[in-house]
């Protein structure tokens, strides 16, 4: 899969060109409490209704690059139900993946830290919706919204965590309980025990070969873990699948649970 030949190009559901129109006051209440991102449904409520008339609503492919390596960030990104990966580039090698963003969180943390650029990269990986916001807008909002930047930045130190873990199980654990981490990280992040998934993209996120990701997913089928049928992976004993994944997994989940609840 060729994850550097496509800007970022997603696709509005609001009309017009600009900004998304202006809330009523009585409309943020109701949209705060139905809001399906839990981080922007964390805010405290008078920052949520001033960052929402920037809101845009926009759908996200998979494989569609959000930002490039080291190039400017224009936005960042609240997945309602899309799940995007941030990939580190290598030079010769293909990129990989070191962190797993879905409805928990947002895509775009270098702008929350001041940084205009970032040497990571950042796609969807699988497709669904989410919320856009203009960088120079967000970073406006972040400035003057009561109580946002620390919630902000305990997001930060969860997908700071994330990271560090990923890099020691991509060092030390089996193919098999990467595989079932990875598995199991993606179900929580799209609310669903079924999603669509190639063998290529997979070995692409856990920087193995195909081949790699065939044996560990078979091994898992064999069990009675998941099927795999048609790029459509479906888990089957949740559970059993957490007993198969190394320690990492609960590891990410008890830290985000203790910084964000």
């Amino acid at each position: 899969m060729d994850h550097t030949a496509e800007p970022p190009r997603a696709r509005s559901r609001a009309s017009g060109a600009g900004s998304a129109p202006a809330a009523r006051p009585s409309e943020a209440p109701d949209a705060h409490s139905a809001e399906r991102n839990r981080l922007l449904r964390g805010l405290p409520a008078e920052a949520y209704a001033g960052l929402l008339p920037h809101l845009e609503a926009v759908e996200i492919r998979a494989g569609q690059v959000l930002w490039q390596p080291d190039g400017p960030l224009h936005a960042v990104y609240f997945p309602r139900t899309v799940v995007c990966s941030v990939l580190t580039p290598l030079k010769d090698e293909m990129p990989v993946e070191s962190a797993t963003i879905g409805f928990e969180g947002m895509v775009g943390v270098p702008v929350v830290l001041g940084a205009p650029t970032t040497h990571s990269q950042a796609i969807g990986q699988i497709a669904g919706a989410a919320a856009r916001v203009d960088a120079a807008r967000f970073r406006d909002w972040l400035a003057q919204a009561d109580g946002a930047l620390t919630l902000l930045l305990r997001y930060a130190q969860v997908l700071l965590e994330q990271t560090a873990q990923s890099v020691a199980c991509n060092r030390k654990h089996a193919m098999e309980e990467r595989c079932a981490r990875w598995l199991l990280a993606t179900r929580d992040r799209c609310g669903a025990d079924h999603f669509m998934l190639t063998h290529e993209f997979l070995a692409a996120m856990l920087g193995v070969r195909r081949a790699s990701v065939t044996v560990a997913a078979g091994m898992l089928q064999q069990a009675g873990l998941i099927t795999y049928r048609r790029g459509r992976v479906t888990i089957l004993d949740g559970e059993r699948l957490e007993d198969a994944s190394c320690e990492c997994y609960r590891v990410v989940s008890a830290q985000h649970e203790r910084l964000l609840g």
